[in-house]
């Protein structure tokens, strides 16, 4: 069997000989469900040995875009129109899906879908040339006036909106044509880049202060593109839950057509009034990570934009990974990121319907009580052979089903299996385990159940008990489709809509509960709230708040594009709100004293620093000694040109202060160990030196500021995707991802400090309290660095390559 490297690669050499770029091939074969999407495309359309750039787009296009519900005619829509080129153009594409996405199953009306598309449709260039002269004739004083500064491309959709199914090459040349005519041979001056226009100055409105001092930032100026699009635009809209849902296949042949009866419907909406209906179902077997914020983004989000309701549904069907600890947890955090569930609810309050409904299963011969082990369930599997206990009576298995409900059958020796498809060529159609015995007391149903219901048995008939509208996850459990409508068909119950979108993967990092666990467990980090971790508890605990991941999971998108998301991306948001909420302190990380010489020794003054510097005047006292500490990394013995800080005989400013000159230093074992400086106050109107530094002076003199903890986090791994390797992922754990900085020192107003307080250290980053603080001993925790690190920077450089 061939390694993954090995697929991607040769996955990667097919993608290039369809015409994509050589870094969006290896981007898709890395991505497995994305890349096998398009294998599939291209062997349907018979382009495995290669197409034209164009086609080769449309391609992929149609692997990501192609609407499931026409599956059936896929095959034969890309033979005739892409690869024959009858459709050319993306809005061909996009208008020929969108109607089949209508259409659906049953037979192809090709003189529909042709006209809907604009195949053979044939722009006469005298109708071309019309359609621009009219969008020319209306923008004719922008272009004599800007003349071949004016970007005409920008005028193709006007021109498009006139004629259709023109080509972009050919409005491209008759708008080239025409401007030539307009205004003759482009000229030198015309060659010059164009001026840019003067910016007119904004008045600078008075900014409201916040509670804790800050200034409000106005959103307006400062919010992307991003912030003001509708991020639930690409999920289905609620009238979609009254169309067909989906077809289900089966290896003989027959079709399942999904949906929901008149009358279910009926009693459906009567249940909810129409309202959006969506659930968040955690298991409770782990702490939640960032992309179970995206998961909350998408579920309560939805619900919320649409004026519905969202559950807070707990996925405890496995009593032997819960517990209580997970429970809470889940609860909190879903809180602490802003959520508000409509109501609570556990799967497990739904044991004794599951049961009824096994017994349903049962009776219809949709079930049966099988005993093979595990490995014999995967050989047959493999071989498309079925259970030997199949065909069994179903009095028999309902006598079978009753003795494990009882107890008196051991663990592993009999499972309840769905009667399905076992030639199916979806897998999740293989007759899938719907009960297994565990002699395990549930952590919220208590002792009364020794058997419990599977995921894929539970999870589509509790969404049905609930009315949710629509079943929202991520792009893995797309397969799982068939085997959800076809037991919900079987029962005869409602049926929502289910719509998959991509998940959200991190660089430098692992999501995989499993993985967690192995690192929490093996003592790699420290706990589930480690700030190295992307657990939302570390996060929490690094500082993070919860706008800054709620902003960076709308930026994310839901799509169904798998995608790789960089961690400088969510440092970027990090940033953006800490910048406008974090109010300024003064600390060093590592101290180097300095004595001002030319101070008394009992020299005592205290000096205003601004708590928001540049935005309001609000202060706060910082006292100034005779000695004081600056950063080890802010004194050289030799100046250059290119540094800013202090060095012999060079004066620097201490913020807030005045300046210093250094007149002499003393060393130690070859390090320097003081500075020697002259102080004199700034003068009035005197502009500051280019080197302003951090600093911290004696309580009083003579007595040392307070010493501290700091912790500097960094990426966890140093491989962009250690989950690509294997069972040697742990091999790429980064030693420095955690540095314990002991003796920095902080200005006494950091003293006052409690667990979760957030700032600024100025010049040093964003900080917080940790949980670990105690009276007279702070620890703090870096949140991010104030400017993108050297590392991300690397890494954004390496992407655009």
């Amino acid at each position: 069997m061939a390694t993954r490297e090995e697929r991607e690669e040769e996955a990667r050499k097919l993608f290039k000989a369809i015409g994509m770029a050589d870094n969006t091939a290896k981007q898709v074969a890395s991505t497995a469900k994305t890349r096998d999407n398009l294998v599939a495309i291209l062997t349907e359309a018979g382009a495995l040995e290669g197409c034209s750039k164009p086609v080769g787009a449309l391609l992929y296009a149609c692997s990501t875009k192609y609407p499931l519900n026409a599956k059936e005619h896929r095959a034969a829509f890309l033979k005739e129109y892409i690869m024959t080129e009858k459709i050319k153009t993306n809005l061909q594409l996009d208008e020929a899906l969108a109607y089949l996405e209508k259409e659906g199953t049953g037979a192809l009306n090709r003189e529909e879908l042709e006209a809907a598309s604009g195949v053979g449709v044939v722009v006469a260039p005298e109708e071309l040339a019309a359609a621009v002269g009219e969008v020319f004739e209306a923008e004719k004083e922008a272009l004599l006036a800007e003349r071949y500064h004016y970007g005409i491309n920008k005028l193709m959709p006007k021109v498009l909106a006139k004629v259709k199914w023109a080509e972009g090459a050919a409005i491209k040349k008759e708008m080239e044509g025409q401007r030539l005519a307009l205004l003759g041979p482009e000229t030198e001056e015309d060659k010059k880049p164009k001026p840019k226009p003067e910016k007119p100055k904004k008045e600078k409105k008075p900014k409201e202060p916040t509670a804790n001092g800050a200034a409000k930032v106005d959103k307006a100026e400062a919010e992307e593109a991003w912030r003001t699009a509708d991020p639930y635009a690409f999920l289905p809209k609620p009238e979609e839950n009254n169309k067909v849902h989906t077809v289900v296949d089966f290896s003989d042949g027959r079709r399942m057509e999904i949906k929901n009866s008149p009358a279910k419907l009926a009693e459906h909406l009567q249940a909810t009034g129409g309202k959006v209906i969506t659930r968040f179902p955690p298991e409770p077997n782990g702490y939640l990570h960032i992309g179970h914020a995206k998961a909350q983004f998408v579920d309560f989000g939805m619900a919320a934009a649409y004026g519905g309701h969202c559950y807070l549904r707990y996925d405890d069907t496995n009593p032997e990974a819960e517990k209580k600890e997970y429970i809470d947890h889940i609860q909190d955090i879903v809180a602490w990121l802003g959520w508000k569930p409509w109501k609570i609810t556990y799967s497990s309050d739904y044991f004794e319907q599951l049961y009824q409904f096994a017994l349903q299963l049962i009776r219809s011969g949709h079930a049966f009580v099988c005993h093979q082990t595990a490995d014999e369930i995967k050989l047959s599997r493999e071989k498309r052979e079925p259970s030997p206990w199949r065909d069994r009576p179903i009095a028999e298995s309902l006598a079978l089903f009753e003795d494990m409900r009882r107890g008196l059958i051991d663990e592993g020796k009999a499972t309840l299996r769905m009667r399905m498809d076992y030639k199916n060529n979806n897998y999740n159609m293989f007759d899938l385990i719907a009960y297994r015995i565990k002699f395990t007391a549930h952590p919220h149903a208590g002792p009364k159940w020794c058997i419990y219901p599977s995921y894929d048995y539970t999870h589509c008939i509790v969404d049905a008990l609930e009315n949710i509208t629509h079943s929202l996850c991520t792009l893995e459990f797309e397969t799982r489709r068939a085997s959800y409508f076809w037991l919900l068909e079987v029962l005869d119950t409602y049926k929502p809509v289910v719509w998959e979108y991509a998940r959200l993967n991190l660089t430098h990092n692992v999501l995989s509960k499993r993985k967690l666990n192995k690192l929490v467990t093996g003592g790699f980090v420290h706990g589930w709230d480690d700030p190295r971790l992307l657990t939302l508890s570390g996060l929490r605990r690094r500082g993070v708040t919860k706008e800054a991941i709620n902003n960076f999971c709308r930026e994310d998108g839901i799509t169904r594009a798998d995608s790789e998301v960089h961690l400088h991306k969510l440092d970027h948001h990090i940033r953006m709100d800490l910048d406008a909420s974090s109010p300024r302190m003064l600390a060093v990380l590592r101290p180097l004293r300095v004595v001002i010489t030319n101070l008394p020794e009992d020299h005592y003054q205290e000096v205003d620093a601004k708590v928001f510097p540049g935005r309001e005047e609000t202060t706060y006292k910082v006292p100034f000694t005779r000695m004081v500490y600056i950063e080890q990394d802010d004194f050289r013995e030799q100046d250059s040109k290119d540094y800013y800080a202090l060095a012999p005989g060079k004066e620097v400013m201490l913020k807030y202060a005045g300046r210093i000159r250094c007149t002499s230093f003393e060393k130690l074992a070859g390090r320097v160990t003081q500075v020697n400086a002259e102080f004199r106050p700034m003068a009035a109107g005197e502009k500051a030196p280019k080197g302003v530094l951090n600093w911290v002076g004696q309580s009083t003199p003579g007595q040392e500021p307070a010493a501290c903890e700091v912790r500097l986090y960094a990426h966890l791994f140093t491989e962009e995707n250690p989950s690509s390797k294997g069972d040697d992922w742990l091999d790429y754990l980064n030693p420095d991802s955690l540095t314990v900085v002991q003796g920095a020192l902080a200005n006494r107003e950091l003293l006052k400090a409690q667990p979760g307080d957030r700032f600024q250290l100025e010049r040093l980053g964003f900080f917080c309290v940790d949980l670990d603080s105690k009276p007279g001993a702070l620890v703090l925790n870096r949140t991010c660095t104030l400017k993108e690190s050297a590392f991300a920077a690397s890494v954004k450089k390496d992407a655009k390559r």
